[in-house]
């Protein structure tokens, strides 16, 4: 895969960052601040100037001192640049040019996907994995004091630990057993984060993409692989069968009768085929004592056959 197309599905965490900035305009300032803007402006038409810039800028200060986060997030308040505490969900009053919000916090669940791109497994196989990883802020405070930018710092470590893990992994256990590679990058990852209030829930892999070449080997090798297994079984069924004959061939052993039965029984079920023919040795027919049964049944039919015209001769 070339580099524009590997740009073009990397959607992951390197582009995203946290909501910033002390202006976000909410549904209960906005009212504050129409409504104080209309006084102003019946004021300027009726009443005094003054009082007019006085409720135009009470207005401006509603929007930037009403505050609301939702009940999923936390915001950061810093007075005069010191940090002042953590405030959300919910209404709550900064003090306009004094207090400033640099950040929002998510503190709901994000599933962010990263990849490995030409890195060398145990066994010198170049791959490229595609995983995703699942986390979320666990402390607010921490995750906008002690880094810049949490979102590109757990995508950094998410793919230092992915590659760390392929090149300790041969491609045949990264194959076959993914739930193992998967707690091992999430224990990884989740200990490279802690520090920085973020808690890694899973990661899984989602595809490993092997060369060509070696796939087409590995092709090759299942198939003889399974040609394999099935000359073993084809062997075994044999010797299960050649073992069932010798029981059978020690039951008949002393019981002539039974073995001449079946061997006129295996005559029978060929014969009976529409345009079977069956090339049985002299001896094998000898054996069974059907040489007398041919010769009485032929001589039978040659007795017919003379008796027949004298019959005739004698109507």
């Amino acid at each position: 895969m070339d580099q524009a197309n590997a740009k073009t599905r990397r959607p992951d965490f390197e582009t995203m960052r946290p909501s910033t900035g002390t202006f976000r305009l909410n549904s209960i300032s906005a009212v504050i601040f129409v409504a104080l803007l209309m006084a102003a402006a019946l004021s300027f038409l009726f009443y005094s100037i003054p009082m007019a810039g006085v409720l135009a800028m009470a207005g401006v200060l509603s929007i930037l001192s009403v505050k609301i986060p939702s009940q999923w997030e936390r915001v950061v308040v810093l007075r005069l640049g010191k940090f002042r505490g953590m405030r959300g969900p919910g209404l709550f009053f900064i003090i306009p040019f004094v207090d400033t919000v640099p950040y929002w916090i998510d503190l709901r669940l994000v599933a962010t996907p990263f990849r490995a791109e030409q890195t060398l497994t145990k066994d010198n196989v170049p791959v490229d994995v595609d995983a995703v990883c699942f986390w979320k802020v666990t402390d607010p405070q921490r995750a906008a004091l002690e880094v810049v930018n949490y979102y590109e710092v757990i995508s950094w470590a998410s793919q230092t630990a992915l590659r760390d893990v392929i090149g300790k992994t041969e491609l045949s256990e990264m194959l076959v057993g993914r739930e193992l590679i998967d707690i091992q990058l999430k224990e990884l990852i989740d200990h490279r984060t802690e520090g920085w209030g973020i808690h890694v829930q899973s990661v899984e892999l989602r595809d490993v993409i092997i060369p060509g070449a070696l796939q087409d080997a590995m092709s090759i090798q299942a198939q003889a692989e399974r040609e394999r297994q099935a000359r073993i079984i084809l062997g075994d069924s044999e010797t299960q069968i050649a073992q069932k004959f010798e029981e059978a061939a020690k039951s008949y052993v002393n019981n002539p009768t039974a073995l001449h039965l079946r061997a006129m029984n295996m005559l029978y079920e060929g014969l009976k085929e529409k345009g079977a023919l069956i090339i049985v040795p002299s001896t094998a027919v000898e054996t069974m004592g059907l040489g007398a049964i041919m010769g009485m049944t032929s001589l039978a039919k040659i007795t017919q056959t003379n008796e027949k015209p004298i019959t005739g001769e004698k109507g």
